[in-house]
């Protein structure tokens, strides 16, 4: 993984961490209802950027090096991968 991106997505989780614990909070302390999609709303932006974090590795490394290495079973497989990262493969 690239070492910037990996330090990037580490933090993500730590945030998503606290976020869910605070969810869970919310919850056990049944606040208004609003306030607890508001912040499950922000749970579901942060891992929206976790997941664009390691795309953009994936990118970076695995995809690049499937459509370098010129074999065609290497491309289909990079193309195949996007594909579900996208939930466009009909899943």
């Amino acid at each position: 993984m690239i070492e910037d991106i990996q330090k990037r997505a580490l933090h993500r989780t730590r945030i998503l961490e606290g976020q869910l614990r605070g969810l869970g909070r919310m919850i056990e302390n049944e606040d208004y209802c609003m306030d607890i999609i508001t912040q499950s709303r922000a749970i579901q932006r942060s891992l929206e950027s976790l997941n664009r974090l390691l795309l953009e590795n994936h990118l970076r490394t695995h995809v690049t090096h499937m459509f370098e290495s010129g074999a065609e079973d290497d491309r289909e497989q990079a193309v195949a991968e996007l594909l579900r990262a996208f939930d466009f493969d009909g899943r």
